[in-house]
């Protein structure tokens, strides 16, 4: 393997495993809200046993995003100085918009989010939460500006070979925005919902019956089961605009070679590229056409219509796109099974009662948002190539001249410390689940809400 393709590997592993602690972080900070508001709203002190014990989860989830991306950033520059040298003028902006306007934010709110609820007044603990759950949205909203712009730029100009920004609206506001940032956050709502539900699951298997565990049970399963539908929409209107702007990828997706109508939704194939045609394909007549199309005999672009005059195809890996996506469309419908059985299941016999095979099937799909999100972010990126900016500069003119046994050295270093972490953190996750469970309940005992631990001090015998 040659450096290209060795820096291709290596900062897909870092992305990879940086984005999977943004998307807990992001939802879960509107959750703790949704927390806090329900203690204030109703005084009863689960919702605080709940908020405690998450805000723990969020702590860690954002520190090791937080270090995730130190670490990615840095390759920008050691391993893609052709990025920035092209299109540093308009990433440079966006990225310090993300940097002042939400990790700031997120930073300097965070303690009082953590350790602050009996020390300072209620209504400031609850802004601070807000604060950091807004934070975490406007970062993810300035990021996807960048990755959206990346997929579909304009507002800007050409000059010597580098761009510069001629319409910062229409560079923030860019074609594939609106689409891109709402499937993005309802993904990281779903994958809190199950993780919220897997979590609250594994507890009562354990033996857990404290209302803050079935409440939170039960915002898990409403949150995925509200979010699902509302995502295979997002998602449709997401892919008719990625026709409209890529229609390579679209292709790639659903692995169809040649432009024509009446093409088939395959729910299974086995793209072969050299050929150019599918080995094998079992598949829905005419499905693929009415999904994007809307109609039968609807034309559907094909990947042979990428091609350069010298034959390099300027269409993307099909593979990895073709099943990248369709991991992520079949896990979204276990998702929406699932989520509308406990649904249903919630109302007929409520939370205490809900079967342990239901129980054990939200365990197995805690982090099941991870790999949906993962499968849709593969099938986003690779889709992409090989451009790195769409119709700009190819992803090939901005690698470094790095000597690959250096590139594949350090790339087995991340692979290792990563592997290391990932199973740190979820360990970590399962100690505090069982710490909980065998610990006391909020509501057993009395808790001071804001300020009156101070006041307690005061007092004699206290």
């Amino acid at each position: 393997m040659d450096t290209f393709l060795l820096s291709r590997i290596q900062f897909g592993a870092n992305i990879s495993f940086h984005i999977l602690f943004p998307t807990i972080t992001i939802a879960l900070g509107w959750v703790l809200l949704f927390m806090k508001l329900r203690s204030n709203a109703t005084g009863d002190t689960k919702w605080m046993d709940a908020y405690y014990f998450w805000v723990k989860v969020f702590a860690l989830s954002f520190a090791m995003g937080v270090v995730s991306g130190i670490t990615m950033s840095f390759q920008f520059g050691t391993n893609w100085p052709g990025f920035m040298e092209t299109v540093g003028n308009i990433a440079g902006p966006l990225l310090a918009y993300e940097v002042m306007t939400a990790f700031f934010l997120e930073a300097v709110f965070l303690g009082i989010m953590l350790f602050g609820a009996s020390r300072v007044p209620n209504w400031v603990h609850t802004m601070a939460t807000f604060l950091v759950a807004f934070g975490t949205s406007m970062s993810a909203f300035w990021i996807l500006v960048l990755n959206s712009w990346m997929h579909t730029p304009v507002g800007f100009e050409m000059r010597d070979g580098v761009a510069h920004a001629t319409d910062w609206l229409a560079i923030i506001f860019n074609p594939s925005l609106p689409y891109r940032l709402a499937h993005m956050l309802l993904a990281s709502g779903l994958t809190v919902a199950f993780l919220l539900t897997g979590i609250s699951a594994l507890r009562l298997l354990w033996g857990d019956r404290k209302e803050s565990v079935l409440s939170t049970l039960r915002v898990g399963i409403l949150l995925a089961a509200g979010l699902i539908p509302i995502q295979i929409y997002a998602g449709d209107m997401h892919g008719l605009n990625t026709l409209e702007n890529q229609p390579q990828k679209v292709a790639a997706m659903e692995g169809n070679w040649k432009t024509q109508s009446n093409v088939p939704l395959l729910l299974f194939a086995l793209p072969d590229e050299d050929a150019r045609e599918n080995r094998f394909e079992i598949g829905i007549p005419s499905g693929a056409s009415i999904i994007l199309k809307h109609k039968p005999d609807g034309v559907v672009p094909g990947l042979n219509d990428f091609v350069a005059e010298d034959g390099t195809a300027m269409h993307p890996p099909v593979a990895p796109v073709f099943w990248g996506f369709r991991i992520m469309v079949g896990t979204g419908m276990t998702m929406l099974l699932l989520s509308w059985l406990g649904a249903h299941m919630l109302r007929r016999r409520g939370a205490a009662e809900m079967p342990n095979l239901l129980l054990y099937g939200f365990v197995a799909m805690t982090f099941s948002g991870w790999i949906a999100t993962l499968a849709g972010w593969y099938t986003t990126e690779i889709g992409r190539q090989p451009w790195l900016v769409q119709g700009v500069m190819t992803t090939k003119q901005a690698v470094a001249d790095v000597p690959a046994p250096l590139v594949l050295s350090t790339l087995l270093i991340y692979l290792a410390i990563y592997a290391a972490l990932i199973f740190a953190y979820m360990a970590t996750i399962t100690y505090l689940a069982r710490k909980a469970t065998q610990g006391e309940a909020l509501s057993n005992r009395r808790y001071p809400r804001s300020g009156e631990a101070e006041l307690q001090l005061l007092q004699p015998g206290e």
